[in-house]
């Protein structure tokens, strides 16, 4: 223990940084370095006033953005079994889980809402990335499952706004389990007729992108978003060659037909009221029968803890 720290209780540790609220008036944009009074920030919707770039936004303020008057209603998403494989690295699964929703005040990665979009009915479901890099284990899995009932339940499409690192590693094999059980959710919407819309924004990638990510009815995608399966650095090192300017950039993508339209978030709101209008009217859709009940997913189950050496044997 450093000197430093070890001062008897009673004296003021003049070294001990004390927390005056400076570091949250002002944000350092990431893109072009720019230092951005928080106000500002906050009014601009956290896009940066000086090069557009969109930082990432939390759950509650994407519902707010995009529902009329900010008004929602959270849909109750089932637990699913918490650390199956009683994972643990540099510290247990549980403890990051603990971490996690202590600093975002989520329970998981994903988090689903229902509302109006100009007076148009939605459920709305948006990944944290902030949740362990949003990535995808059971609990994603349930969210979207559930999100896709609840879309078919009501009637009204389904907008997923994607943001991910991948699959979740401290699930294993389970966590890739969700890449068909959320394709099967999104199979669920379409058979019922109803709109599927997905916004992809930074970053959106792995098993997100290999599934529902990428399943939508129409794509929309943030200015500058890194969308792919592998990261262009990975990809770099495979092939050993240099890739195009902007590679798996939103803008790049929508060049090459992957991205239908790349949006502002100040115009997503709009841009999803004229989308979900024009496919709930499509003639098409309307003639599509409702399907019979829907029986339920299987919910994922646990797996029993692997012990390693019963297993050598």
């Amino acid at each position: 223990m450093s000197w430093l720290s070890n001062i008897p209780p009673g004296i003021k540790n003049i070294f001990k940084r004390e927390d005056d609220g400076s570091d949250k008036l002002w944000t350092k944009c990431p893109n072009c370095g720019e230092m951005i009074f928080q106000r500002d920030l906050d009014a601009s919707h956290q896009v940066c006033t000086s090069c557009s770039y969109h930082l990432p936004i939390e759950a509650a303020e994407r519902f707010a953005l995009v529902f009329d008057n900010g008004a929602f209603e959270d849909i109750t998403v089932p637990d699913p079994v918490q650390d199956p494989l009683k994972f643990k690295d540099e510290k247990r699964y549980t403890d990051r889980l603990k971490e996690n929703r202590r600093k975002t005040g989520q329970q998981d990665a994903l988090r689903v809402a229902a509302g109006k979009i100009d007076g148009a009915e939605a459920v709305v479901a948006v990944q944290n990335f902030k949740f362990m890099g949003g990535s995808m284990g059971m609990a994603l899995g349930e969210a979207m499952v559930r999100a896709a009932e609840e879309a078919v339940r009501r009637q009204t499409p389904l907008i997923v706004f994607a943001a991910s690192g991948g699959a979740r590693m401290q699930e294993g094999i389970l966590s890739l389990m969700q890449m068909p059980r959320t394709t099967i959710a999104v199979e669920m919407v379409k058979e019922a007729g109803l709109p599927y819309i997905v916004v992809l924004t930074h970053p959106t990638t792995g098993g997100v992108t290999a599934s529902f990510a990428m399943l939508g009815d129409v794509h929309l995608a943030e200015p500058g978003a890194l969308i792919g399966f592998a990261g262009p650095r990975v990809i770099e090192q495979t092939i050993r060659e240099k890739l195009p300017e902007g590679f798996q950039r939103a803008e790049f993508l929508e060049e090459k037909g992957m991205v239908d339209l790349v949006v502002h978030r100040s115009e997503m709101k709009s841009v999803l009221s004229k989308l979900m209008r024009t496919l709930v009217n499509n003639p098409k859709r309307a003639a599509t029968p409702k399907p019979a009940p829907i029986a339920e997913i299987p919910r994922s189950e646990p797996a029993a803890p692997i012990h390693l050496d019963k297993a050598a044997e």
